[in-house]
């Protein structure tokens, strides 16, 4: 399939485009030279990144989940939640920690998990971030971006399109990509 012209107003991003980025993102922190420990990423956009870090970096990978895009299929911004619990394979969350996204909108969840981990985790000793775009709403700067949006646009992710896909509609939806084949 392929996506539309993106605009000042919609960024519009197919799968191979948005492993592409995701592979760009860590080469850039890569060259930084920076090292750490652990890679956490933030649950649901920071997922596939933060897979892909942890992987090529081989560190181990933590998952936080947040949340606040939950009204009208994802698309608008309420309050943020923040899991109580994180999942990890290898003990306790510690040293220089990689906290991955796929963007910062408004600054406010990588703001608030960024408080978080220094009231709850005494062991972290650095934390910096990595996100794919950084919006020009957002009043955080990442330490790590590729692209910088000023304009910003509503980003229409691959993975967007099961946002509204129910069990009872695979079969159909399945069916399209035959066709394609």
């Amino acid at each position: 399939m392929t996506t539309p012209p993106s605009t000042d107003k919609d960024l519009w991003v197919s799968w191979d485009e948005y492993h592409r980025l995701i592979e760009r993102l860590a080469l850039k922190v890569h060259e930084s030279g920076w090292k750490f420990d652990q890679v956490l990423c933030l649950a649901r956009g920071g997922v596939r990144p933060g897979d892909v870090f942890s992987r090529i970096f081989d560190v181990p990978l933590a998952i936080l989940s947040t949340s606040s895009y939950r009204e009208e299929a994802g698309t608008v911004r309420g309050d943020l939640d923040i899991a109580k619990y994180m999942t990890m394979t290898k003990g306790p969350l510690k040293g220089k920690i990689l906290l991955v996204d796929d963007l910062a909108d408004s600054g406010v969840t990588l703001d608030k998990v960024n408080k978080h981990l220094k009231e709850n985790f005494s062991e972290v000793t650095e934390v910096k971030s990595a996100v794919i775009w950084v919006k020009g709403t957002s009043s955080i700067r990442p330490d790590y971006f590729l692209e910088d949006l000023p304009h910003n646009p509503w980003i229409h992710q691959p993975f967007e399109d099961y946002d509204g896909l129910r069990p009872h509609q695979l079969s159909a939806w399945l069916k399209k990509f035959d066709k394609q084949a």
